[in-house]
């Protein structure tokens, strides 16, 4: 299979049958014109869409009542004549008419109602209808076998780049006919939601499987992608590796609105680890997917963009077509102003490997995971997910972020690692037993007593730190120091939890003037515990002051950072290591989102001047450049460091280091 293609565009085209003149405005000319505008290499056009409706002369299917051309043809057609790869479009877990007329294929609750939105009982035709509501589909038994039907015809009827299926819902139990009689077949419990997704999981493996097999048969060289299965807040996806029967892997995000711009960072680092290509998704809407008329401007695609290719991946952006047919030009020069500078800077990162010696342990616990890496990012402490097969050598520290998720094995595998380890509340605790998975320097004495309590920091990890009790929006666990630990914060506990009963003022109880028998950070060689979940409590609240204890407790297992650099909170750092051309590639990333209604908008690109750069790493290195542009930099030498200074970072400057 050829390299994977850098500027993507997915083009939704969802079109209601109560529409006419489907594709009637198509235009050869007109959709290469905006393909060739944007600078696109590759596009996901539809074969069938959540209507259920096909847009090819479909026998297996339904084909749009309102359709009179081969539209899936003729783009395939228009997209080939210009050297643009265009995988095909396939719905799977949302299909509104095939829900319709076989009720029997749709998931379905325990209590054996169909899976489909809260909004939709009661409501009649003239109910407005919520945005993004449609019943779930199970695919399995007859669905299964008409999705078989549908993707063999499109195989021997068209030349297929590769395929794009969507809707895959691993965290959805089903109780079905089908899946009722699979999990009786194998002997597991209807009421055990464990046995359920297990069998959930199985049922999608096959499903995958078996599409994959077909594809294979006619199109060898196809790309092959199932939506929904890359998400990391559905632990199914990760715990039975449903992403294994992708070619490769897209990482759908609108960071406008789907939780923001530090999604990316995260699932970028497990997906590196994963050996296969991965794609960055967004989409030009101002909002969510089918806003029409809704747009970006091209300076906040240009900085997703930018920090697509600084994680590695290959861009994508979502747009919507028209139901006549015709290219949005305005969306393409948008899009294009994008792509021109990722043309430019495409070879410093896609594909790029992640370098950074600090190690972030993902737990599960989207919070904890979540509220950690943003500490990170806002801090510039540039790191790697670490994936199940790690060689833990390749680490210098590891963060334990607070979700408890450790198996026996896992605690081996620690116990022997020689690096540095920062443990976060639960994270280092065995799963299903209340003992600590390694050394940890404490010994398990159980859950907090109080809704809420306080630190006060101690010398090691106060820098930068008010020295009165902070408070801490979620108490934390209750463990003892072993014998030559040190103690580097206190708590203090409120005199009582708020509750009805018992309450103080408008919010928190007050602290008590006394220490608690437990401490809040403790020390014991290379390894540092902290009491309460700041990742999770920072993924709430925000609070500077936890990213700060956060920070001062990762240096001391993690002192010589692999890259560091100074920059605003809204700065991210990210390095890349190209071995095949001999040399390491600094990203830096500067933009501001600022919350407006309820979307993330960046509007202003204020550019930083002079910011500093160190990167350690055990290759010598020759020089420094800056790229695009082909600068050489002045470089300070230290005995295994190398530091610039960049003139300018303007939404983004890429930094490389030779070797």
């Amino acid at each position: 299979m050829e390299s994977i293609r850098t500027r993507q565009i997915h083009l939704d085209f969802h079109t209601s049958e109560l529409i006419r003149g489907i594709g009637s405005r198509f235009d050869k000319r007109q959709w290469q014109e905006a393909l060739q505008t944007g600078r696109v290499n590759l596009i996901n056009i539809f074969a069938k869409c959540h209507h259920s409706w096909c847009y090819y002369p479909t026998r297996a299917g339904m084909r749009h009542p309102h359709l009179r051309l081969d539209l899936l043809g003729a783009q395939i057609e228009a997209c080939h004549e210009i050297g643009v790869k265009c995988p095909i479009y396939f719905t799977v877990g949302w299909s509104a008419a095939d829900a319709e007329l076989h009720p029997e294929w749709c998931i379905r609750n325990r209590d054996g109602s169909i899976c489909a939105p809260r909004w939709d009982r009661g409501a009649t035709p003239d109910t407005p209808k919520p945005g993004v509501q449609w019943k779930c589909m199970c695919p399995s038994g007859g669905y299964h076998e008409l999705i078989l039907a549908q993707v063999e015809e499109l195989c021997t009827g068209y030349d297929a780049d590769g395929f794009w299926f969507d809707i895959y819902q691993a965290e959805r139990l089903c109780w079905c006919d089908n899946c009722l009689r699979g999990m009786l077949d194998a002997g597991l419990d209807i009421d055990d939601e464990k046995d359920v997704q297990r069998h959930r999981a199985d049922t999608m493996h096959g499903h995958m499987a078996e599409i994959a097999r077909l594809i294979a048969g006619y199109h060898s060289d196809a790309s092959i992608y199932f939506n929904g299965v890359t998400r990391l807040d559905g632990s199914a996806n990760t715990r039975y590796r449903l992403y294994r029967h992708n070619t490769q892997n897209d990482l759908e995000d609108l960071p406008t609105t789907w939780g923001g711009y530090d999604k990316l960072a995260l699932r970028a680092r497990y997906f590196a680890n994963v050996g296969k290509p991965y794609v960055a998704m967004s989409g030009k809407f101002h909002t969510s997917w089918g806003e029409f008329g809704g747009f970006k401007h091209p300076d906040a695609l240009r900085f997703e963009a930018a920090s697509m290719v600084a994680y590695g991946a290959a861009c994508n952006f979502g747009d919507h077509l028209h139901p006549s047919g015709e290219m949005d030009m305005d969306t393409y020069r948008n899009i294009g102003a994008a792509f021109e500078y990722v043309e430019k800077i495409e070879q410093y990162g896609i594909g790029g490997r992640p370098a950074a010696r600090l190690g972030l342990w993902l737990s599960g616990s989207d919070a904890d995971d979540e509220g950690v890496s943003s500490m990170l990012l806002e801090t510039q402490t540039d790191y790697r997910a670490v994936a199940d097969d790690d060689d833990l050598s390749g680490y210098d520290a590891i963060i334990l972020p607070g979700g408890r998720c450790l198996s026996a094995k896992d605690g081996r595998r620690l116990a022997d690692f020689e690096g540095g380890v920062l443990i976060l509340g639960e994270g280092g605790l065995l799963v299903g037993e209340d003992r600590f998975a390694l050394d940890a320097g404490v010994e398990y004495l159980g859950p907090a007593s109080y809704d809420i309590d306080y630190l006060c920091a101690g010398e090691a990890v106060g820098g930068g730190l008010v020295r009165s009790p902070f408070l801490c929006y979620e108490a934390g666990l209750r463990a003892a120091p072993a014998a030559g630990a040190d103690v580097l914060a206190r708590v203090r506990e409120p005199h009582f939890s708020r509750t009805y009963g018992a309450y103080c003022g408008h919010l928190n109880t007050p602290y008590g003037q006394a220490d608690a028998a437990h401490p809040g950070a403790v020390r014991r060689g290379n390894r540092v515990f902290l009491a309460h979940h700041l990742g999770r409590i920072y993924h709430a609240h925000g609070a500077r002051v936890h990213r700060q204890l956060f920070r001062n407790a990762l240096a001391l297992v993690y002192p010589t950072p692999t890259a560091q650099t100074e920059m605003p909170s809204a700065g991210r750092l990210s390095l890349l290591h190209q071995p095949e051309q001999r040399r390491y590639v600094a990203h830096l990333l500067y933009a501001a989102p600022l919350q407006r209604g309820r979307c993330l908008v960046i509007e202003d690109l204020v550019p930083l001047h002079n910011v500093p750069l160190t990167i350690t790493v055990p290759e010598e290195l020759s020089g420094a450049q800056l790229a695009p542009q082909g600068d050489a930099l002045e470089v300070q030498r230290s005995a295994d460091s190398i530091a610039v200074v960049v003139p300018e970072v303007h939404c983004h400057q890429a930094v490389v280091f030779d070797y």
